[in-house]
């Protein structure tokens, strides 16, 4: 009996940390209206486009020039290019889906939708998105070179002077990745090149034929760094310095490393969601579920007594548990997204329903207490067990094929449904071994019956 009570209380103890870590790790505001930490900084809920605010982006992509069998692969293509520039703002989260024209998308031609929660310079992601940089080698122009004439509008002809460097086939397309790195002596910040096999033969090729002479490195038509080639380098590594801020070849390393677009695209529309509209709809969500909680614990404690009691703390700890692994995994948390954990509460409460009706169906029988709570348990263990199941099932399938809102909806479901059977299996029958002690008088009977009866 003592090993339960302890096991109880140890369980009570974990759980109420568990929901300090909850409380303590969110964020809040100071008297100076900034955003303070007062404990484990590193793990605030993740909100969603819909709580949090941020911009939704409309894109067309250009898709003529791709072959009609290649379309879904070019679009999927498009949508990692997109996702790996966006995570270069550190945006939690992101949302980059797909949508394929058709009479039941409403959409025109391929569209993609890119969601960014708690983006404030729309701007700036927006130049982030669409711009590719063009990274170019050139090698001086040999003796001879053909001059260049353009005419202008009025029929005017320039002749411009001979050309000092040539372009060569080595250009970012061949880039396998780049890093920014510091000069050992300088400090000076460097962005290093790394080509992948194809770039590291022409890389190669290129040194060995201009051992003395210069080898510019162009980026978006100019040219950025202009090196003597001293020998040949035949590992496919190369260096861009220059006057270079730490900001700006960051920017350039995230730029060179996110690669090109696959296809052109155009932006359709933008949409901007207030971060008040979010907070509203957070507080209005947090409100909600604290009533609903309420009038469930009191429904449970009235009809069960005793168990229903258990089953409230219980419950307690399920959502301390589910929070917590919110924050720890972490999960975008929308709109969808907490109505998928609200259903697992409920799915929760029928669950600890289950169990209680047995036992009162064992009491009724005649049976001591502690023979029908082990009884109610194992009786209602298979209906639990195969709702669960046929739940979870449901949620794999939703998160396999749905899209990024059925998704977040689906993963908050599936965890909610494999903690609640933890909970309801677990944690209240150990509540309910360790209250073993009240024995099987008039007081303890009274206390595992239900509702009105005696």
């Amino acid at each position: 009996m003592w090993k339960k009570i302890v096991l109880a209380l140890i369980i009570l103890v974990l759980g109420g940390g568990i929901a300090l870590f909850v409380f303590k790790s969110e964020p809040r505001l100071n008297k100076n209206f900034s955003t303070t930490y007062s404990f484990l900084k590193n793990h605030p809920f993740r909100l969603g486009l819909d709580l949090s605010g941020g911009s939704h982006l409309i894109y067309k992509a250009d898709i003529s020039a791709v072959p009609a069998g290649q379309v879904g692969d070019s679009m999927n293509a498009l949508r990692d290019v997109i996702e790996r520039r966006i995570n270069l703002f550190g945006v939690s989260e992101p949302v980059v889906q797909v949508q394929h024209g058709g009479f039941v998308s409403g959409a025109t031609g391929e569209q993609l939708i890119v969601d960014l929660p708690g983006v404030t310079d729309v701007k700036q992601a927006i130049e982030m998105i669409g711009q590719t940089p063009l990274l170019e080698f050139k090698t001086e122009a040999p003796a001879g070179t053909p001059q260049n004439a353009t005419v202008d509008k009025n029929g005017k002809v320039t002749v411009d002077a001979s050309p000092q460097f040539v372009s060569t086939e080595l250009t970012g397309r061949y880039l396998q990745k780049a890093t920014l790195e510091f000069d050992t002596n300088t400090r000076e910040p460097k962005v290093s090149l790394q080509f992948n096999d194809v770039g590291t033969k022409l890389f190669a090729e290129i040194t060995k034929n201009n051992v003395g002479k210069m080898v510019a490195i162009y980026l978006d038509g100019a040219p950025i760094s202009t090196p003597v080639v001293r020998e040949e380098i035949p590992n496919g590594q190369a260096v861009i310095s220059g006057s270079f801020t730490p900001t700006e070849a960051k920017l350039l390393v995230g730029r060179l490393n996110s690669g090109a677009l696959p296809v052109p695209i155009t932006l359709l529309s933008t949409q901007t969601i207030g971060a008040i509209l979010g907070e509203s709809a957070v507080n209005a969500g947090v409100k909600a579920a604290i009533i609903g909680f309420l009038l469930v614990a009191l429904f449970l404690i009235l009809l069960y007594r005793l168990p229903g009691l258990i089953a409230t703390v219980s419950l307690c700890i399920f959502i301390s548990i589910i929070l917590a692994l919110f924050k720890l995994m972490p999960v975008t948390l929308t709109a969808a997204g907490i109505a998928g954990f609200i259903i697992s509460i409920g799915i929760a409460v029928d669950a600890n329903v289950l169990i209680f009706e047995r036992i009162k169906e064992e009491l009724r029988s005649g049976r001591s207490i502690h023979d029908s709570i082990s009884a109610g348990f194992s009786r209602a263990w298979f209906s639990i067990r195969d709702s669960n199941i046929s739940n979870f099932i449901t949620a794999v399938i939703l998160f396999w094929f749905g899209t990024s809102l059925i998704k977040g909806f689906a993963l908050t479901l599936g965890l909610g449904v494999i903690i609640s059977m933890f909970s309801a299996i677990t944690i209240t029958r150990i509540f309910l071994g360790a209250f073993s002690f009240i024995g099987e008088g008039k007081v303890a009977r009274f206390l595992f019956n239900s509702g009105l009866s005696k």
